[in-house]
């Protein structure tokens, strides 16, 4: 990656905090609010390319939300959907058993846990 200033900013906001997770728009907005003017295309070029090279990891959430999380060891996660919010589930606490084998000719490199929460008096949707 060429650091430019928008990517300089980018890399600053998203490391600042330390271990956190974020989506582009999310960043973006934080971004703006402390008068840092970046492009969306160019937080989700360098999202993606953070990812790629290992120094952050994508979490797998269903929906049209990408979160990033600047923890990179292997971990799992609490949704919470009305939040669009992540949370860490303590190392440890989840236990994958009778993981199958993987087709010929891919390797397994990663099982990822993601637990959906609601609020405990909100009725499912």
């Amino acid at each position: 990656m060429r650091p430019t200033r928008q990517r300089l900013a980018v890399v600053e906001r998203l490391f600042a905090a330390g271990g956190r997770h974020v989506s582009a728009i999310g960043l973006h907005d934080e971004l703006a609010r402390q008068g840092t003017r970046v492009s969306l295309c160019c937080i989700y070029s360098s999202l993606r390319r953070l990812s790629e090279i290992g120094l952050i990891h994508r979490v797998p959430v269903y929906g049209e939300t990408a979160y990033f999380d600047t923890r990179i060891s292997h971990h799992h996660h609490f949704y919470v959907a009305h939040e669009d919010r992540l949370i860490d589930v303590p190392s440890g606490t989840i236990k994958v058993q009778g993981v199958p084998a993987a087709p010929e000719g891919y390797d397994l490199i990663s099982i990822d846990v993601v637990l959906r929460l609601k609020p405990s008096r909100q009725p499912m949707p």
